[in-house]
């Protein structure tokens, strides 16, 4: 029998502590709608449309902050199975392999482990989500002109750790008995990112 979400997907197992939003804000109220839209059992593809009169800046925002803490918590949750030693590059499967570049320490693509990208990964998303100049939080202050931009390149690299994590530790995930909330997150993301052309077409054939 499949064990208790709660226990499937341990909290404390994180890399970072989950970017929550501001009670009272704009972003805060349509994290709350989005989230009662998922609970209710709507179609996934109709519960990522934007809703009517709302800023697809701040949807696309709230879904970028939301799956960033999801997809953490489901890597957080198996990286015991993820190891320098099983996993001594990051890729998904044969024919897939994805290298680590950034704007300091590696400037160009540079090959890592599995756990060594992911830990780079959560640390370039949450450095990017906690800046006001990207992720502007106060009423007011508008987004930067490459905020979808900056936001494509987020999503791309959390569908990286999709295709690794189906890819080498599905077997991990059937055994917690998780599968059924992975595969769910999985078609929310998927949903989204084709519902607004977030992530290139080309991206998406490891799965």
């Amino acid at each position: 029998m499949a064990l208790c979400l709660k226990q499937v997907f341990n909290k404390d197992k994180t890399f970072r502590p989950r970017k929550k939003f501001e009670p009272g804000t704009q972003r805060f109220e349509l994290y709350k709608k989005a989230q009662a839209s998922l609970k209710s059992g709507l179609d996934l593809k109709a519960v990522v449309q934007l809703p009517p009169g709302e800023s697809i800046n701040d949807w696309i925002a709230v879904h970028v902050v939301d799956f960033f803490n999801r997809i953490n918590l489901i890597y957080g949750t198996m990286s015991e199975y993820c190891t320098e030693k099983s996993c001594p590059i990051m890729s998904g499967g044969l024919k897939y392999e994805y290298r680590w570049q950034d704007d300091s320490k590696y400037k160009k693509p540079t090959k890592l482990s599995a756990p060594q990208y992911m830990c780079m990964l959560m640390d370039w998303i949450e450095m990017l989500i906690n800046n006001e100049d990207i992720f502007p939080t106060r009423i007011g202050v508008p987004f930067p002109k490459q905020f979808q931009q900056v936001c494509t390149k987020i999503l791309t690299r959390l569908f990286r750790v999709f295709v690794h994590v189906y890819i080498h530790h599905f077997d991990s995930i059937i055994n917690m008995g998780a599968e059924a909330h992975v595969n769910t997150c999985y078609k929310h993301f998927y949903y989204f990112i084709r519902e607004f052309s977030l992530v290139d077409h080309r991206e998406l054939e490891p799965l």
